[in-house]
């Protein structure tokens, strides 16, 4: 990637006024869409490699890309279990520049992170780390339900508990997504500035080499037990310290 990015432009100059209600409908209702078979193989076989990794605590890499972030988190964490999830067969196929001995402590997967979380929240398994790094941001006003703080796997996906930090690249972003953690838990979420020594992902570098800001927001979730649906407004989260 080169450093020619564009930064975002969007008609929104701040919080989407219809975030409150959106994320306030969605805690207060079930989601209940089928899970694709694809995904729940992808899911049965995350959850087998974990097992046999010693069930080692887990960092989860949602929407890893080419997963290079998740080679990153692995050699950082040892001790740990790294999962990534993309979606994308085309950017998990592709080769990824990294010098020295690969990581044997994760794995990388095809999967509908819609499904990937649910099943994830139906199961024992919880991340002890998670992390959303530079999602599609969805600039358009419209399109906040594609976003994933006002997508109604949300709940869900808080739900799973763990260190949760949220890194973008377009500041509104993040901070929806605070303010979305923070209405479900009652407590400030601050958003602050990151510019990292080391970037991890290939947007992470590209875009702070075209010279973008780059903005994160962190949390400690509290996991709800697997016979807690999402939906039923009962989960505690706390902010992280």
């Amino acid at each position: 990637m080169h450093a020619n990015s564009s930064p975002i432009a969007s008609s929104q100059d701040g919080i989407h006024d219809k975030l409150y209600a959106q994320v306030a409908r969605h805690a207060a209702t079930s989601f209940r869409k089928p899970y694709s078979p694809p995904t729940r193989k992808a899911f049965d076989a995350s959850f087998q490699a974990w097992q046999a990794s010693g069930c080692k605590p887990l960092i989860l890499d949602s929407g890893c890309g080419v997963g290079l972030s998740t080679l990153h988190l692995a050699t950082r964490h040892p001790d740990h279990f790294v999962i990534g999830v993309d979606q994308s067969a085309d950017r998990l196929s592709r080769q990824v520049r990294w010098e020295g001995a690969m990581p044997q402590n994760c794995l990388r997967v095809r999967a509908d992170l819609v499904d990937f979380w649910r099943l994830m929240l139906e199961s024992p398994l919880r991340p002890e780390a998670h992390y959303l790094l530079y999602p599609n941001p969805w600039p358009k006003k419209q399109h906040l339900t594609r976003r994933w703080h006002g997508h109604p796997v949300f709940p869900a996906m808080v739900a799973l508990g763990g260190r949760f930090e949220c890194r973008s690249n377009w500041r509104i972003y993040v901070e929806e997504c605070a303010a979305a953690l923070a209405q479900l838990s009652g407590q400030q979420i601050e958003v602050e500035s990151w510019n990292p020594i080391d970037p991890i992902t290939p947007f992470e570098r590209k875009y702070l080499d075209s010279g973008h800001g780059l903005w994160r927001c962190r949390a400690r979730l509290a996991a709800v037990a697997p016979t807690a649906m999402p939906g039923t407004g009962s989960a505690i989260f706390t902010a992280e310290q």
